[in-house]
């Protein structure tokens, strides 16, 4: 399996596992919230988005990527600003608690929330998009 596929699970599973606001449902497959139960939420969308590459050292392949994804949460009900700010926080906090992505430091080197976008959307959905950049070392030919 890649490091990228690796990452991306291990940010699945990360959230998945939060407990303070427990998610029910994380996943890479899209969904269409309008069609989710009320005991489906809070909801959490990953994605893949965009990656950087560069050239650390040109004889033996050794690359730098930084690969960008979403995560996009969703939550119901009232106090909408509430919820989606104890949101935010619980995925950053699960994020923050492994920046190497359960790798070493000379694979995975940081993780970062980069960005938080606040989606407007009528009551009683709330959504939240963050960007989160992760940066790692591979070897050219085994991404």
């Amino acid at each position: 399996m890649s490091i990228r596929e690796d990452i991306v699970i291990d940010i699945v599973t990360t959230l998945q596992n939060i407990t303070d606001l427990q998610p029910v449902l994380v996943t890479r497959e899209p969904f269409d919230v309008e069609k989710l139960a009320i005991t489906q939420f809070p909801a959490i969308l990953i994605s893949s988005v965009n990656e950087d590459r560069t050239t650390e050292t040109m004889s033996a392949g050794i690359r730098q990527g930084t690969i960008a994804y979403t995560v996009r949460g969703f939550v119901r009900g009232n106090e909408i600003d509430k919820k989606r700010n104890d949101l935010i926080e619980a995925i950053e906090e699960a994020l923050d608690a492994d920046r190497n992505r359960g790798k070493s430091s000379r694979q995975v080197l940081d993780t970062q929330i980069v960005s938080i976008e606040v989606v407007d959307r009528l009551p009683p959905l709330g959504e939240i998009v963050l960007t989160v950049n992760v940066r790692y070392i591979f070897t050219r030919g085994t991404t």
